[in-house]
């Protein structure tokens, strides 16, 4: 008898045991059987749409403490040898970006090449043709979307993560930070570069025909031009003086960026309207937005790096106007 209760005793036993261990088991959260399915790169996407639908702001968005450190270190092969390697992180090389026997494309490269150098994703193309190559490219980065000074914009996240972290620093130090010209202070389209082009060019085939330097016909057969072609033979022209900026008095390209070549593009590019004052451009430059393009005072673009690394990867200093320009240095 005392053996049955035993063994009934020990039974009972067991089962609470188990019982019991059964109550502290927290099992972990499944991720959704559509978000497992997902590719890698759809996920980020839905994650990305999630962040701006919750209001990616400067007030409540996750800053980054440093600049990435996924680019290659600078080495000591200058300019052309940085932007190889940089590029080779996404599968490309330089002469799949830009076609240095094209004088247009060559001269993109001398003047707006910095852009390549970005710890985020560079152009695939130093001058697209078209919408859809855009439009391809901008799928394929990863779009942030945020709140700057009241103006919702577009770039590539890692870029915008480190502007609204400086416009946190800069609101610290009793600046702002704020886009010049709206929501066209940082993505753009294709089409939106063409226009601000044709914004130049048709006023200045006027102007110049209206001075006797530029015949009708001329000026008629250069806007029909494709817009490759076109661009090459503005340029050509600037030669002999006829300029096509906006005074009429320096390059085109002093004033607007070719169609398809803006950094606007590559969503890399930012147009401060506090772009004048030293402070805020130290702090952009803390971030990694550095002005690239020599002549666009309020531009500015991601490299993503250390000012102390951009001599060593191939760029050069350049003083001019109210302030510092970063270029490659070839």
């Amino acid at each position: 008898m005392n053996l049955i209760v035993n063994r009934t005793a020990v039974f009972f036993g067991l089962m609470f045991l188990i019982g019991s261990m059964a109550g502290c088991y927290k099992p972990v959260a499944n991720t959704s059987a559509e978000e497992r399915d997902q590719p890698e790169a759809a996920i980020t996407e839905t994650r990305a749409e999630s962040d701006s639908e919750m209001g990616n702001t400067s007030e409540n968005v996750n800053k980054t403490e440093t600049l990435s450190m996924d680019a290659p270190a600078p080495s000591a092969g200058g300019f052309r040898g940085n932007v190889e390697a940089n590029l080779k992180r996404f599968g490309l090389d330089l002469t799949s970006v830009a076609d240095e026997s094209n004088p247009v494309q060559s001269r993109i490269l001398r003047e707006y090449g910095a852009v390549l150098l970005t710890t985020a994703a560079p152009p695939s193309k130093i001058m697209f043709t078209s919408e859809s190559q855009v439009e391809a490219f901008q799928a394929k980065a990863e779009i942030g979307s945020g709140t700057l000074g009241g103006v919702t914009i577009e770039l590539q996240r890692e870029a915008l993560s480190a502007l609204q972290n400086a416009a946190e620093q800069a609101k610290a130090a009793g600046f702002t930070i704020t886009p010049r010209d709206g929501q066209e202070a940082a993505r753009r389209s294709y089409a939106k570069t063409l226009d601000l082009w044709n914004s130049r060019f048709l006023k200045a085939c006027d102007h110049w025909t209206g001075k006797g330097r530029l015949s009708k016909a001329e000026a008629d057969r250069l806007k029909s031009l494709p817009i490759g072609q076109q661009v090459e033979e503005v340029l050509e022209i600037e030669k002999k003086g006829i300029y096509f900026n906006t005074f009429f008095n320096n390059s085109i390209l002093s004033s607007v960026a070719a169609p398809g070549t803006s950094q606007h593009i590559s969503m890399l590019a930012f147009d401060a309207s506090e772009y004048g004052n030293p402070a805020v451009r130290k702090i952009l430059a803390e971030n990694g937005w550095f002005r690239t393009v020599q002549n666009d005072e309020p531009h500015f673009t991601y490299l993503g790096r250390k000012e102390s690394d951009l001599g060593p990867l191939g760029l050069k200093k350049v003083a001019k106007g109210s302030g510092e320009y970063w270029v490659p240095d070839l």
